[in-house]
């Protein structure tokens, strides 16, 4: 079999500064056949979670990653051999019968609770059917190791000892390892904040306008596109003319050379949009939105959404992003500071639209209010730019008919 040739298995690039990904699962087994093109495996990132096809046709005849491991983008998880080669596939020693039959006798539940009281599931006895083993089980047993342990002398503090504080948990709490794929979004949102100088500027605008734009034009927008006209595309309009009266937002820092640091001009813009799916936030790109018209934005928005909730977005769609928006008011956050979507130096939080109280020409008035966050890299973006830059979509999104004409 080493002359037969093969097909290395890599991981994909899926985004920009992502250097490793999780390997989520493996959809073809050691030993099958498969086809260019058919789903390989998953790998999930903080940004993405893709489906990676094969690169050939053939029989998969070893794999070099298990699901849940780190793996690094560009590297070979596994080799595909030309689909007549006959596969050996090893097989790992057997667990011992007793423990097997056991460990498939107890559900996940008792099996943390197992752990957390210190208790070994060998020695419990299932009350469950089939001889299944219980939670109530394992704190039947734990309850025993306590009532059998010596009493503590009595000039030792009357401190509970670990086992009885557990067994008296026993139920109460849920301990879940942390996935390896939150363990990365983890890592990342700390290194943003320690590697840029993030600050964040808040600002409230009137959304009146827009709504009375919005409920003028609804029907006909619906009936003329099919879509809905919401705002996150006027948003997305007011963003782009504010980064054309202030670039460095639309910038980045090249920290290749740490001891010459570049600032990048991006004379386009393409605009991450935070969606929500069940395995997180992600953050496609709108490519050259400046070129979209409302239309084909919110068209474009909408398809992103679908695909990210369906798990089909590729690593073109996270790829060259200059600047993001994140609407946390549709899950009614009133104020939050977003973190930078490394190595963009800007992020414009959206928020809940709440009636409130405020001054008009002297008189108090109920208006329909959002406030608005952007965090930013303060290396290169200073308070007033930042400042600026806010007030400009404010200005902007308060007077929708400006960015119609672009004024």
């Amino acid at each position: 079999m080493s002359d037969t040739p093969r097909t290395a298995v890599v991981v994909p690039v899926i985004g920009e500064s992502i250097t490793t990904a999780i390997l989520a699962s493996w959809a073809v087994k050691v030993g099958a056949s498969v086809s260019a093109g058919q789903t390989l495996f998953t790998v999930d990132s903080d940004k993405a979670s893709l489906e990676v096809p094969a690169p050939s046709s053939g029989v998969l005849v070893e794999t070099l990653a298990k699901e849940g491991d780190e793996v690094r983008i560009g590297g070979t998880v596994g080799w595909i051999a030309a689909a007549d080669v006959s596969v050996a596939v090893a097989q790992g020693a057997p667990a011992e019968p007793a423990r097997a039959e056991k460990a498939a006798q107890t559900g996940p539940a008792a099996r943390q609770a197992a752990a957390s009281a210190g208790v070994d599931i060998q020695s419990v006895t299932g009350s469950g059917r089939g001889g299944r083993v219980t939670s109530a089980d394992v704190a039947a047993e734990a309850a025993k190791v306590v009532a059998a342990a010596p009493a503590a002398p009595a000039a030792v503090p009357s401190t509970p000892a670990p086992a009885a504080i557990s067994a008296r948990t026993v139920g109460r709490t849920e301990r879940v390892p942390m996935s390896r794929l939150r363990q990365t979004i983890a890592r990342r949102l700390v290194e943003a904040q320690h590697t840029a100088a993030m600050l964040t500027t808040f600002n409230e605008v009137d959304m009146s306008q827009l709504m009375a734009l919005r409920t003028q034009y609804q029907d006909r927008f619906v009936k003329r596109y099919g879509l809905k006209l919401g705002f996150m595309s006027f948003f997305v309009k007011a963003v782009i003319e504010a980064l054309k009266e202030f670039p460095a937002v639309n910038a980045e820092i090249d920290e290749s050379d740490p001891k010459k640091l570049e600032i990048v001009y991006k004379h386009f813009y393409n605009i991450g949009v935070a969606v929500s799916t069940d395995k997180g936030l992600m953050v496609p790109v709108l490519r050259d939105a400046d070129q979209l018209s409302f239309a084909a934005t919110e068209g474009a928005i909408g398809e992103l959404a679908k695909r990210g909730r369906d798990g089909k977005l590729s690593p073109e769609d996270f790829a060259d992003g200059t600047f993001t928006i994140t609407n946390g008011g549709v899950f009614g956050s009133l104020m939050s500071t977003p973190i930078l979507n490394r190595p963009q130096v800007g992020i414009l939080g959206m928020h809940a639209v709440k009636d409130r109280p405020i001054a008009v020409n002297g008189q108090v008035v109920i208006r329909p209010m959002m406030y608005l966050a952007l965090s930013y890299d303060h290396r290169i973006i200073d308070g007033r730019e930042a400042v600026s830059f806010l007030v400009r979509v404010k200005e902007l999104v308060e007077n929708p008919e400006r960015i119609l004409l672009e004024v």
